[in-house]
């Protein structure tokens, strides 16, 4: 089974003493965001992680773990976007993640690493014309270190709206444009381009558009087969084999003005300031009335072979 650490917030940006902790006690204990007394307890044994997930703009704090990390195959997500201080507050200088990109791939190998160059948006800042520029200069730099790069265009949920009023998603006519430009960067810079929870539309003009995280990129990246349970995606145009989440939501430090996953600075910062680096649970600790039970977890591997070959 995938252990994902990256859809609810930034752990390794955030949290990297935490999780190492955790691998070295062995488990995690994880509440439900919607029903939090609901505890789920997932074992982080390497006979039944198949895969351990990680998406951050952020993955410096970790590098020091790498060698200690080697027990588990690997698929790292880093975001690098173009975005400046007023949208991106606390996200380092690009220039210094592009080399912490490097570093990781180095250690890891260049199928077990993805750039994400996401969400897309338009403002007074951003035009097509910037984001075709910036792409082009980031794809360069990373040439050699990745083979793939997801892409996304914002999606305007209410706390988007309420935090980044300035923002909007491109144009149906701005997002054939971007998809044509990206994908002439990408295959000049030998990195195919993924469109993430997007129309099927775009695959006409060059991207691929079933899934980010795929069956194939994942079996790809730890070189073994898989065998999933059939699970239902919440998103329909979301093909990504999704694993258990041990993030939380309102507890990213990043405060991007365009997050889905925190809803207001205050709240981040409290939850923040809760956690403690030798809890079982990312934010707090036990609380009364915590049911706790644990997942039933099993490895998905049907077959594993350095040679196994991808089409």
């Amino acid at each position: 089974m995938i252990i994902n650490t990256g859809c609810r917030t930034d752990i390794p940006a955030f949290y990297s003493k935490w999780l190492m902790n955790r691998i070295r006690e062995g488990y995690v204990l994880v509440r439900n965001p919607y029903n939090p007394s609901q505890v789920t307890k997932y074992s982080l044994s390497p006979n039944v992680v198949d895969c351990l997930a990680f998406c951050t703009k952020n993955p410096e704090s970790m590098l020091k773990y790498l060698d200690e990390l080697d027990i588990y195959r690997q698929y790292w997500f880093v975001t690098i976007t173009p975005y400046v201080k007023d949208i991106e507050p606390v996200v380092p200088d690009k220039e210094k993640v592009i080399e912490s990109f490097k570093k990781l791939s180095n250690h890891i190998g260049i199928d077990s690493i993805g750039w994400r160059y996401d969400p897309i948006f338009i403002n007074k800042e951003f035009n097509v014309e910037k984001h075709i520029k910036c792409f082009k200069d980031m794809a360069e730099q990373l040439k050699g270190y990745t083979h793939n790069c997801t892409i996304s265009f914002l999606d305007l949920y209410e706390k988007v709206k309420r935090n980044a009023p300035d923002l909007r998603p491109p144009t149906k006519e701005e997002q054939i444009r971007i998809a044509k430009e990206f994908a002439k960067i990408g295959k000049s810079n030998n990195i195919t381009i993924h469109a993430c929870c997007e129309k099927n539309f775009l695959s006409e003009y060059g991207l691929k558009c079933n899934g980010c995280m795929s069956q194939e990129i994942i079996e790809k990246s730890i070189n073994c087969k898989l065998e999933p349970p059939k699970k239902k995606n919440l998103r329909q145009e979301c093909n990504c084999l999704m694993g258990n989440d041990i993030g939380a939501y309102n507890t990213c430090g990043h405060l991007c003005k365009y997050c889905y996953a925190n809803s207001n600075k205050g709240l981040v910062i409290e939850n923040m300031r809760k956690h403690n680096e030798d809890s079982p649970f990312l934010i707090g600790n036990y609380e009364s009335g915590d049911k706790i039970a644990e997942a039933k977890q099993k490895s998905w591997i049907t077959y594993q072979n350095e040679q196994i070959s991808f089409i």
